[in-house]
């Protein structure tokens, strides 16, 4: 298993992300992903993610047909139904299947947060290290 610190960056290459901040929580089960303007319309969730003032913001309207719905409790406690896609993560350079929630993480200050169904059987947390997929991306980059 990779040693992770508790914040690092990773790539979506579905969703045309490259390299966001995100933040490891053991705490929370499901990963989850900044997005606004969430709708069902006719059995398809659209969406959008991040804020427009992220460098990694591109307006676009996702659309999904292969989605699900989950109850999730926040870290305050309350809970909200919240759609679930699946879509492929890139982090320490290798790609992972990974399912995210879809929530408003606008007043948070990483747009991602990566939860413990994606990190359990690959990655061991130290929550003293940050940034360690970095040096591994850099690498992967000049070859």
């Amino acid at each position: 298993m990779k040693i992770i610190g508790r914040i690092d960056k990773a790539s979506f290459p579905e969703l045309f992300i490259d390299q966001v901040d995100v933040k490891i929580d053991t705490g929370a089960f499901t990963s989850s992903i900044h997005s606004h303007e969430i709708k069902k319309v006719n059995g398809i969730i659209e969406f959008k993610i991040l804020d427009p003032s992220h460098p990694e913001y591109n307006d676009q309207v996702f659309k999904a047909s292969n989605f699900s719905e989950k109850k999730i409790k926040s870290s305050n406690g309350s809970s909200e139904v919240r759609y679930i896609i699946k879509t492929v993560i890139i982090f320490f350079g290798e790609d992972y299947p990974i399912e995210l929630s879809l929530t408003n993480r606008g007043d948070m200050k990483f747009p991602v947060l990566l939860g413990r169904k994606f990190l359990n059987n690959r990655f061991v947390v130290d929550s003293s290290k940050e940034d360690l997929s970095v040096t591994t991306y850099t690498k992967l980059k000049k070859k």
